[in-house]
């Protein structure tokens, strides 16, 4: 299928569970914001939108031990079908930055390798739902399963999920699955080593991305 021509530029941000995504894409949005030289946005998947973020409950709630490693797939891709067409594309469309928490690249890992659906069948359901739209710079953080899962235990003061709650053996094939991706992508992908300080990791985001888009961003 013929790739979708946007104008705008889509950044994704990628790591496994208590790689700190969540932390970096908040002090490092601010930083991009003063520095854009256009319309720029943060956003997340699954969520981002109303019907997204319901599914996104239905898909986290650890309640639901029933579900089927294939519902699960299916579900994730039906939220980014949704956001996609209701904030992504318009957003790109309308030549504006996007800072994504999380796309497609998170499918592959989780319930590509975690779930052992294969790699394959994840690629080609999320090619129907995206009709082929990529990112056009990914930034993975990159934590080993056992620090992250201790900071997991550490610091999530909410309910942990049903993907937090998986053992070690599924956090690990999820790491070993991005770290082929990385490698498979090396002009798309840029790892950053996610066992550093906050402060360290969100510096070394901010010039990747800067560096990569000079004419996105004015010079500090």
């Amino acid at each position: 299928m013929e790739e979708i021509k946007v104008s705008g530029i889509f950044i994704t941000i990628e790591g496994p569970d208590g790689a700190g995504k969540t932390s970096v894409i908040n002090e490092l949005y601010p930083r991009l914001q003063l520095l854009a030289k256009k319309g720029i946005i943060k956003t997340r998947e699954p969520g981002g939108i109303r019907i997204a973020e319901k599914i996104r409950q239905i898909i986290l709630d650890p309640r639901n031990e029933e579900m089927d490693e294939r519902t699960e797939a299916l579900l994730y891709a039906a939220a980014r079908r949704q956001h996609l067409v209701e904030v992504i594309l318009p957003a790109l469309n309308e030549g504006k930055i996007i800072i994504c928490d999380r796309f497609v690249d998170s499918s592959l890992a989780y319930q590509g390798a975690g779930r052992r659906i294969g790699m394959t069948e994840i690629a080609q359901i999320n090619e129907f739902a995206t009709e082929g739209t990529s990112p056009n710079f990914t930034l993975y953080l990159d934590v080993d399963s056992d620090t992250g899962l201790r900071r997991i235990q550490q610091n999530r003061a909410h309910q942990i999920d049903r993907l937090d709650s998986e053992g070690l053996e599924f956090h690990q094939r999820v790491r070993h699955a991005y770290l082929k991706i990385v490698e498979e992508n090396p002009e798309r992908i840029k790892r950053i080593d996610a066992r550093m300080g906050l402060q360290e990791v969100v510096d070394q985001s901010f010039a990747a991305i800067v560096e990569r888009f000079p004419d996105y961003f004015k010079g500090e």
